[in-house]
């Protein structure tokens, strides 16, 4: 399955799972190590222990030390791709952003606007609340700054959600616990009326 500005590793996550749920892959079977993985899909080895953790935590796959990784759930691996399937519609719109960043990058308006659009039909499919987002800029100063959203614990912490980072000119919507926080991302996030504060303590404890 190939995803609209998807990360690399999320990618190679889809097309194991894809071959898990058709039956390439069986129940027992066992998958290459790593290196074979990467050398197959072109990518480092961690970018495939990226895409195995996320098969892991959902309980699709098990790495086994010394002895490659287990395949365990066709069922979780099409409900896997189902979810995916479902989010299609913000991925069309995704896409559609990242066009008016890359034509017309003085266009706020219509960015401000696509922006709107995606986070509420975010909202519909993944039944949250449909909060406006807040944003925040992450200047070099930010403790955060090199560190996984995992990492750092930031929704037990705030009790805000992020629902995308922009960087640079890469809007990453919904990004997973293995995105790392760059200089310069603008943070875009949901929660309640005291979030937005929350969060700027957070990143930045002594303004």
């Amino acid at each position: 399955m190939k995803t609209v500005r998807e990360p690399r590793y999320r990618q190679i996550a889809y097309a194991i799972a894809e071959k898990i749920a058709d039956g390439t892959y069986p129940i027992g079977a066992k998958l290459h190590a790593r290196s074979t993985l990467s050398a197959q899909f072109g990518v480092s080895s961690e970018t495939a222990r990226k895409a195995i953790s996320i098969l892991n935590d959902l309980d699709i796959v098990q790495p086994v030390h010394g002895s490659g990784v287990t395949i365990l759930s066709q069922e979780k691996a099409k409900n896997f791709l189902n979810q995916a399937e479902e989010t299609s519609t913000i991925q069309t719109l995704h896409a559609q952003i990242d066009n008016i960043m890359t034509v017309q990058k003085t266009a706020i308006d219509n960015l401000s606007e696509s922006l709107a659009t995606l986070f509420e039909q975010t909202a519909r499919v993944q039944k949250k609340s449909p909060l406006a987002p807040h944003e925040l800029l992450l200047s070099e100063d930010c403790d955060a700054i090199g560190q996984s959203i995992g990492q750092l614990n930031f929704w037990q912490t705030t009790g805000a959600t992020i629902v995308a980072i922009l960087n640079h000119d890469e809007l990453v919507l919904s990004p997973g616990p293995y995105a790392i926080l760059e200089k310069g991302d603008t943070v875009y996030f949901v929660g309640n009326e005291a979030t937005f504060q929350n969060v700027k303590s957070f990143f930045y404890p002594a303004g």
